[in-house]
């Protein structure tokens, strides 16, 4: 019995919209000739966030705990509380017993919007679907992009090739997504990351319209599967391409496709999948 394998582990919490990871001691199993090892592992933070709008509960999310205000932008855009930043009055985040309060305040004919959201509620998780009551209103049809950039497959190597430079959390825990907007010759001009992929999404939108940074003149890149949610995501931001590191589902595919978004999947150094380019945007 290694020291202290008979005890739980406790990682305290911290309340610093600063730390986005921990350390934690670990044994390393020797699978093949080498020994075992005793380690210290630096491990991402995921709290609960509250999700308050307008003084009224909306969702309690897992996240890590930084970047806040952009997700709170991000979040209001993505949920269609708002259409753009300037209707956001302002946003709080306070840490509570146990995780975060995030507080966004709308004035009144768009807190009226989120109060009704938050009334038929059925979902738990920021991924679109939040108070949406039938498959119907799901499928509902996407406003089309009409944004175009002029972009080809070297601007999506030269992305896929910068992206671990700005995963820092990504690269000392291995356990998070990162969203990343990129120009059309390929420059990564903002990334965000997170425990969660929808998360990630959420607080790199918020960080462009918070500076004034159009979603139209560039493409987003993402280290996720590629779910009709993240789709949704892009499209509502009026971004014109999606690329992702993972393969699509089904309805992500259909729905990249009748919004009329250009979505690249499996990007690799060496090839990448185009599901979609009605627009014939990549050469």
């Amino acid at each position: 019995m290694w020291p202290g394998w008979d005890k739980p582990i406790q990682i305290g919490y911290r309340a610093d919209m600063n730390d986005k990871m921990i350390p934690l001691p670990v044994r390393r199993l020797g699978l093949a000739e080498a020994g075992d090892a005793m380690l210290t592992r630096s491990i991402a933070i995921e709290a609960p966030v509250s999700v308050e709008v307008g003084g009224i509960g909306y969702a309690v999310m897992m996240a890590t705990p930084a970047d806040l205000e952009d997700y709170a932008v991000g979040f209001a855009l993505g949920e269609g509380l708002v259409e753009t930043v300037d209707q956001i009055g302002r946003v709080d985040a306070q840490p509570i017993e146990g995780g975060w309060a995030l507080r966004i305040w709308l004035p009144p004919e768009r807190n009226a919007i989120a109060l009704e959201r938050a009334r038929k509620r059925v979902s738990e998780s920021s991924c679109g679907l939040c108070g949406i009551e039938n498959i119907e209103e799901v499928l509902r049809p996407l406003p089309p992009v009409t944004a175009r950039i002029a972009t080809d497959r070297r601007a999506i190597a030269a992305a896929l090739a910068a992206l671990r430079d700005h995963q820092p959390l990504a690269r000392a825990t291995g356990a998070v997504h990162a969203a990343a907007f990129c120009s059309p010759a390929g420059a990564i001009l903002l990334a965000r990351e997170d425990v969660g992929r929808h998360n990630a999404l959420d607080k790199l939108i918020g960080a462009l319209a918070r500076a004034g940074t159009d979603p139209a003149s560039g493409f987003i890149l993402l280290s996720a599967r590629c779910s009709y949610e993240l789709v949704e995501k892009t499209v509502r931001a009026g971004c014109p391409m999606l690329v992702t590191l993972s393969a699509p589902t089904s309805l992500a595919a259909a729905r990249a496709s009748a919004a009329g978004l250009a979505l690249v999947a499996l990007a690799r150094t060496d090839s990448a999948l185009v599901v979609s380019d009605p627009h014939g945007m990549i050469a």
